[in-house]
């Protein structure tokens, strides 16, 4: 998606000490960064979800840019996307691990020279690594927007059980069949798959183009995804199945906002921890959205975002 205002996009090395792999980081930023200047103009860093779904469909952010004079930076994490692929890291559970992100996150941010000044959104995936990044109390990290997060995987597991209890029995049937069977790489589960989708991760129709090239990134190369999360967002036997961050939550002393949707897969109570624990928080809920409020509910979402941030209409 192009923006009208200025837009740069480059590499970022990135090294890990256990792969002599040269890793780089792709970034592209909407605007001018200005460092240290203040509400209304720092950087607004965009962390997206999966882990392994590059950024495309959060590219409306750029909205941001365009209407509020923004700086917005979009990133795709190591493993997916424009970045570094490491197919041959496929289930390689010691190095896809949260930490590999925050490392990369850091660095980001030294490259940019942003460090000591900058906002963050995190969406699902990107809301759980942002949340991880603001517990360590990072001074530069001024403002935070967990939008459509788990802070523990277990109630978003049971969540997502109870919104997969209400789709049509032929389709539960395929789900399970597949599942059980080890054959969820097949065209029949990405199709019931997409029925559980189309009611809880974007009810957009059909579905927005920025999705769809995320989507497509993903098919190519699901190395992330499946070894972090699972074969959909609803069976999770990744790594991330043990995540669970509630008892640190208290650390994030930055104000703090938080999304979800009414259809979401990040229901209320798989969010609600974020407000329970953090001490300045703000809750909004998009009444006609699921997962990805930013394509449902374009115009508002970007509305709620600015007024938090303390953007003003240029």
């Amino acid at each position: 998606m192009t923006s009208a205002q200025t837009t740069t996009t480059g590499e970022i090395p990135f090294a890990h000490p256990s792969t002599s792999t040269p890793l780089k980081t792709w970034y592209e930023i909407h605007g001018t960064i200005q460092p240290s200047v203040g509400a209304g103009h720092r950087p607004l860093v965009v962390l997206h979800g999966g882990p392994g779904i590059p950024h495309d469909y959060l590219s409306p952010l750029v909205d941001l840019a365009d209407d509020y004079s923004a700086s917005v930076i979009f990133y795709d994490q190591i493993g997916c996307g424009r970045s570094t692929h490491l197919t041959e890291k496929k289930n390689d559970t010691e190095f896809w691990t949260p930490e590999l992100f925050l490392s990369e996150l850091d660095n980001l941010l030294k490259h940019l020279g942003i460090q000591d000044d900058y906002d963050i959104l995190g969406q699902s995936w990107g809301g759980m690594l942002g949340s991880l990044h603001a517990i360590s109390q990072p001074s530069g990290l001024k403002n935070l927007i967990i939008a459509n997060s788990p802070a523990e995987m277990g109630s978003w597991v049971a969540a997502a059980d109870r919104l997969r209890l209400e789709l049509p029995e032929d389709v539960q049937e395929v789900l399970t069949r597949c599942e059980r069977e080890g054959t969820v790489g097949s065209e029949e589960y990405e199709k019931a798959m997409m029925v559980f989708y189309d009611r809880h991760v974007c009810r957009v129709k059909p579905l927005p183009a920025e999705l769809e090239a995320s989507f497509a990134w993903l098919k190519e190369d699901d190395t992330v995804y499946m070894t972090m999360n699972g074969p959909s967002e609803f069976h999770v036997s990744g790594t991330l199945k043990a995540f669970d961050i509630r008892q640190d939550l208290h650390k994030i002393k930055v104000p703090t906002l938080l999304i979800n949707g009414r259809y979401d897969e990040a229901q209320d109570e798989v969010v609600e921890p974020f407000f329970q624990e953090i001490e300045k928080v703000k809750w909004y809920r998009f009444a006609e959205s699921s997962h990805t409020p930013q394509l449902e509910e374009r115009e508002e979402f970007m509305k709620v975002v600015a007024r938090f941030l303390g953007y003003q209409k240029r």
